[in-house]
């Protein structure tokens, strides 16, 4: 069964040559060319994955995203941005607010398609059974995806819970920034490695007080401090 794939860019060239190369990969792509009717085919369309410009009329990219994820009906529709805005800053607002991926313009189509494929392989993951951990006070469900301190429900991104999950499960042991991008998207690239310091930063600062459990390890990666 082919996936349904939604591109939503008014960039006309763009979307030809994104349209050719998912459509040549066995995907059904549908078009919108701005937010709000980008928005309108997201809900009555459901499709499998969304990739979405940030820079669009109507309602931006960023706007689009805050209310997909919003949207109990539609949050866990996977969205990877594929935009001109490739600033740091973009990177850290796309992915904080729930972006799964983000790739910049214009892309290497091989790059673009593995990512489209990972996305959606992870979209038809389900968890086998329950199962959770607890470390510094951080306690996780992969059933349910979910997380809290305390009390306190955690707002992480998929990307952010699979990197948080894969740290805890293994406390003390260093990951490189490749081994943690194999785990939170399911593909083997060595293409924007730097992509998990942003995932890295946001979710520090979502672990507010235990943000520094989540350690450095120089010319390695990252790991999570030991109990």
């Amino acid at each position: 069964m082919q996936s349904r794939i939604l591109l939503i860019d008014e960039d006309e060239q763009s979307v030809a040559m994104v349209r050719e190369c998912l459509e040549r990969a066995g995907h059904q792509v549908f078009h919108a060319r701005d937010g709000r009717s980008g928005l309108d085919s997201v809900r009555s369309l459901l499709p499998d994955l969304i990739v979405a410009e940030i820079s669009l009329p109507a309602m931006d990219g960023m706007e689009l995203c805050r209310q997909v994820k919003a949207d109990s009906r539609t949050a866990a529709v996977p969205l990877m941005f594929l935009t001109a805005r490739t600033s740091e800053m973009d990177q850290i607002a796309g992915l904080s607010l729930g972006a799964d991926d983000y790739l910049g313009k214009p892309p290497h189509t091989q790059l673009l398609v593995h990512r489209v494929q990972a996305l959606l392989r992870r979209r038809e993951q389900t968890p086998a059974a329950t199962a959770t951990l607890l470390l510094h006070g951080i306690e996780m469900n992969r059933q349910y995806y979910s997380a809290w301190i305390g009390k306190q429900a955690l707002d992480l991104t998929r990307t952010e819970f699979e990197l948080l999950w894969t740290l805890m499960a293994q406390p003390g042991r260093p990951f490189s920034r490749h081994e943690l991008l194999d785990f939170a998207r399911g593909q083997h690239t060595s293409a924007m490695e730097r992509t998990i310091d942003v995932h890295v930063k946001s979710l520090r600062q979502k672990l507010g007080s235990l943000g520094n459990m989540v350690e450095t390890v120089r010319g390695i990666g990252y790991r999570i401090a030991r109990p």
